[in-house]
């Protein structure tokens, strides 16, 4: 995403810049938690880490209030997704990141009209978030989750349908193609007006394209009013493919399952903050570095309130500064940086190279050597399915090069392998 973050007319409060500190208002609502009692006598509320969250959970979240909403169901334990760090136990509400995706959804500047329309949205992203709306519904209904779910069973309720049934969206074969645009079209047709919202990792929407047009059925594949990608990052390739292809507006959702959503883009790409019940601070994640990781404070779930909490998300703003307001993109996972001699490099570093090189590159994957040295190689697919043509090539593997400060080898593939979660990783360090 290109673009300056700028103030929300959809935010309750801005974010803040500054030493991150609760104010006393928080402190209030957090005084109970076992958690915190040691940063309340100190008068510091030091960074919040995975790791501390899950040392004595649940009994260090455990108070009277959150016990009576355990036992009333008003609170429920759930996990992370763990897509790309180890799974983490949270307590949250019910349908805590539905409602905030729907409340989004409900005042984004270039959405509301569909959701005041009542269109249905359909969900095309990991088979494990679909298994999970199937087992959701089979436990309602106190049966065995179905070998294949129905299209009923992957109804998450009257709005939203999950339609992938396949890990890796690149070995879809014809009939996954058309039995999901055969959904969609019935989705679009409960309609009066025909309008529907694509909701979507934005690789697997790119596959469903890919696959329609190849094979003569884009004619059949029902134009959306909108799409949302709001599961991982999406390279600017890819968002250029389907704003193209799709015609409508792209935007783009960040958040997570512990947190709900904190910033959107709008249809030219700009990121405005959401943070409601929230506060952000932008620390580097090395000394000099234009990364920032993103250290959230939270009380937007009442239950399990977050103070200073490292969401192990990476961003870049506009002109390096640690100012929330000014948030550029989203540009990857923390654990995810590849340390060079010239600092650490994101995905997203990574992408805009890829992007200036040929707008053809699809997947990419980097393979970098674990101790230093040798030459990095970068694994691509395109959207034709060719290798890149010379001075492409050429191009791809200066830029790569330049920025790693390595020696770099390209090498075509028609197809890489999608990671066990579900998404794609962009980087390999081999050893």
């Amino acid at each position: 995403m290109n673009g300056q973050a700028s103030a929300s007319p959809l935010s309750t409060a801005g974010p803040s810049v500054g030493s991150g500190q609760p104010s006393a208002e928080i402190i209030d609502q957090i005084r109970d938690i076992p958690l915190y009692r040691t940063s309340i006598e100190r008068g510091f509320f030091p960074i919040l880490e995975k790791p501390e969250i899950a040392r004595g959970f649940p009994d260090n979240w455990m108070t009277p209030r959150l016990a009576a909403a355990l036992e009333a169901g008003e609170a429920e334990f759930v996990l992370s997704t763990g897509t790309h760090h180890a799974r983490m136990q949270i307590i949250r509400p019910p349908y805590f990141l539905l409602s905030s995706y729907y409340k989004l959804w409900s005042e984004h500047p270039d959405l509301a009209e569909t959701w005041r329309q009542g269109c249905r949205r359909v969900s095309l992203t990991t088979v494990l978030a679909t298994e999970h709306v199937a087992r959701v519904n089979a436990k309602r209904r106190g049966t065995a989750p179905a070998p294949t779910p129905s299209p009923e069973d992957r109804r998450l309720d009257a709005r939203t349908l999950y339609l992938n049934l396949t890990l890796d969206p690149g070995l879809w074969e014809r009939g996954d193609v058309e039995r999901m645009i055969g959904e969609i079209r019935r989705e679009r047709d409960a309609h009066p007006q025909g309008r529907y919202l694509l909701d979507c990792s934005g690789h697997h929407l790119a596959h469903l394209v890919r696959k329609a047009v190849e094979w003569g059925l884009w004619d059949d594949f029902p134009q959306p009013a909108g799409v949302v990608t709001a599961y991982e990052y999406t390279p600017a390739n890819v968002r250029l493919h389907l704003e193209r292809r799709l015609r409508c507006p792209v935007i783009d959702l960040f958040g997570s399952t512990e947190l709900g959503y904190l910033y959107y883009s709008d249809r030219d790409g700009r990121y405005h903050p959401y943070l409601d019940r929230m506060s952000v601070e932008l620390i580097p994640v090395a000394p000099g570095s234009r990364i920032h990781s993103l250290i959230v404070t939270s009380v937007r779930n009442p239950y399990m309130p977050l103070i200073r909490y490292r969401s192990g998300d990476c961003v870049r703003t506009l002109d390096g500064s640690p100012d929330p307001h000014k948030v550029t993109r989203f540009c990857g996972r923390e654990k995810e940086l590849l340390p060079t001699p010239r600092g650490p490099l994101s995905h997203g570093d990574l992408d805009d190279r890829v992007r200036v090189a040929s707008p053809r590159v699809f997947l990419s994957r980097l393979h970098a050597p674990g101790g230093g040295g040798g030459p990095v190689r970068l694994l691509y697919t395109t959207f034709d399915g060719g290798p890149l043509e010379r001075r492409e090539r050429t191009a791809l593997e200066k830029l790569i090069g330049d920025l790693t400060g390595l020696r770099c080898e390209t090498e075509h593939r028609t197809h890489i392998p999608i990671g066990v979660s579900g998404k794609y990783p962009w980087l390999v360090t081999e050893y």
